[in-house]
């Protein structure tokens, strides 16, 4: 799933193509992947409004419009967002084509069928129901541990609930775990003072590489230009199971956290 570096890394790519562009129209190629409104008033109230500007909000794309609209969109688990021509050939998997003016389109590419597209008024919808974004100055280990007072639930899902902090997902959780020494299943409230430290530290420098990296090509992943981002390469548990530790050369385990398959080091990151 594309989480915030490889969300950023889309929106930073693709602003200078788009923003003051026109929609010229939307073709959807799947019309389940439009959610609100319907389909025809979708399609109308999108088509001919400028895109005025970019933002991310957790793992979303916020498409500023000059209606005040914002045309959202969720990549969820194998989306993608590819820059072309008008009249180039779709990629394999396109399920919308977002027209604009000059001759460019957005490639809405997404195998699973999972990614959706909707027209907010504001973002209050979005924003209410996201956590903190942990690469912003608001974020800080003060803040974390408000956050982890308390709690119970284990450690990696509480990075995984986009309720708790905005844009970390399963591959990010388990790099800034392994870089904290944090076993995943530790509950959320038994982090030490140190560890909250080590942890808000270790969350920041793993989004920060990644996106430096223009995310992370584990599976479905493409930038804009359709290449792949390189971050994995740098990963040292995600999804690394059998795999030595880069420290201490234990072999990485896989557990499942909450239903999430989850990758650490038993030696490094001791329960």
């Amino acid at each position: 799933m594309p989480e915030l570096p490889e969300v950023e890394t889309i929106k930073n790519e693709i602003l200078p193509y788009v923003v003051g562009h026109r929609i010229t129209g939307i073709t959807l190629l799947w019309e389940g992947m439009v959610r609100h409104p319907a389909v025809s008033e979708f399609l109308s109230r999108v088509t001919g409004q400028e895109i005025t500007g970019i933002s991310r909000r957790g793992k979303y794309l916020l498409f500023s419009l000059t209606s005040s609209d914002l045309l959202v969109i969720h990549l969820k688990m194998t989306g993608s967002l590819i820059i072309g021509k008008n009249s180039s050939e779709p990629p394999r998997f396109t399920r919308a084509i977002i027209h604009l003016d000059g001759d460019t389109s957005i490639f809405f590419r997404d195998p699973r069928k999972f990614g959706i597209m909707q027209l907010l008024n504001d973002r209050s919808s979005i924003k209410t129901k996201l956590g903190p974004e942990p690469l912003e100055t608001g974020f800080n280990p003060e803040l974390l541990a408000r956050r982890l007072l308390g709690r119970k639930a284990p450690i990696k899902a509480l990075l995984c609930d986009q309720g708790f902090i905005a844009g970390i997902g399963n591959m990010y959780a388990d790099e800034s775990l392994f870089a904290s020494h944090i076993h995943p299943l530790r509950p959320g409230g038994s982090l030490s003072p140190e560890e909250v430290e080590r942890l808000y530290h270790a969350i920041r420098q793993v989004l920060l590489a990644a996106i430096g990296n223009k995310g992370a090509s584990t599976d479905t992943y493409f930038r804009p230009d359709g290449t792949r981002g390189t971050a994995h390469f740098e990963f040292n548990v995600a999804h690394g199971r059998g795999k030595l530790c880069p420290i201490c050369d234990t072999p990485i385990e896989r557990i499942v956290v909450r239903n999430r398959g989850t990758y650490f080091c038993p030696k490094c990151q001791p329960i």
